[in-house]
């Protein structure tokens, strides 16, 4: 890894991390990009995967009085089903219809709730969240857009959201990792022991980008909060339906 990339790698974990202290979204989305403009896919899904799930399982414990403990539970349930299927089978989606699902989904916060109502605080919601989040997460490499989907609608508090959210992305980093695991350490070169000593000093950035936006969530009022994820999840979902649109032209 060159110097260059190194500082990128360590301001992007910075960032990122800070971002999704603030609204518990977003930042793993702009370090996927980043990731994945200065590395190899797998040695950016394990970058991705190790950062993301130090910085969402710091922000958990941060905010541990204010985690959803039904919602976890059901949540694993999904991801369980998720786990099973994704090493069951060996089918990889074409980049096309993970773009445009990533896309798509968000956008359904946009449906009235007497057509569509997410709620993860319902059982069988939450259930479908853990299914699909993990499966996306995994494939893609994020899939916020799809869990806040989940809770831009429910009557939980910002923390609670965020806190929530923070644990059910540690548990799908950490399938990530394990899913990409293989395929990283198969192909091993001097070149992955450099990214290894670039992640050693990321980790620290990536917890203290989660402390600093913590302070900021702090300051927001939930109604605030609210509004402000509803208007990122809609230009994240946008954001995907151009890189669909982009990869549908270049076929």
């Amino acid at each position: 890894m060159s110097f260059t990339s190194l500082i990128v790698l360590l301001l992007a974990s910075f960032g990122t991390a800070f971002l999704s202290g603030i609204f518990g979204m977003a930042g793993g989305l702009v370090l996927m990009g980043v990731l994945l403009s200065i590395l190899p896919v797998p040695q950016a899904m394990l970058a991705h995967g190790v950062l993301q799930m130090l910085a969402n399982g710091w922000r958990s414990f941060l905010l541990r009085k204010s985690i959803q403990k039904p919602i976890i539970i059901w949540y694993l349930i999904g991801a369980v089903i998720a786990v099973f299927l994704l090493f069951l089978i060996a089918w990889r989606p074409e980049k096309l219809l993970v773009f445009f699902l990533l896309g798509m989904v968000p956008l359904l916060v946009w449906l009235p709730t007497n057509i569509i109502h997410l709620d993860a605080q319902k059982p069988a919601h939450a259930v479908l969240a853990g299914f699909l989040v993990t499966a996306l997460n995994t494939f893609a490499g994020v899939a916020g857009p799809a869990l806040d989907v989940f809770f831009v609608r429910t009557h939980l508090t910002r923390h609670q959201i965020v806190a929530t959210k923070s644990i059910t992305q540690v548990i799908a980093h950490f399938v990530k990792i394990v899913f990409w695991g293989g395929v990283f350490f198969d192909g091993f070169t001097a070149q992955n022991s450099g990214l290894f000593f670039a992640l050693v000093l990321a980790m620290p950035l990536s917890i203290m980008g989660t402390w600093f936006g913590s302070k900021i969530l702090n300051r927001l009022h939930d109604k605030i909060f609210l509004q402000w994820v509803k208007v990122l999840v809609t230009l994240i979902g946008l954001i995907y339906l151009l890189r669909a649109a982009r990869v549908f032209i270049g076929q």
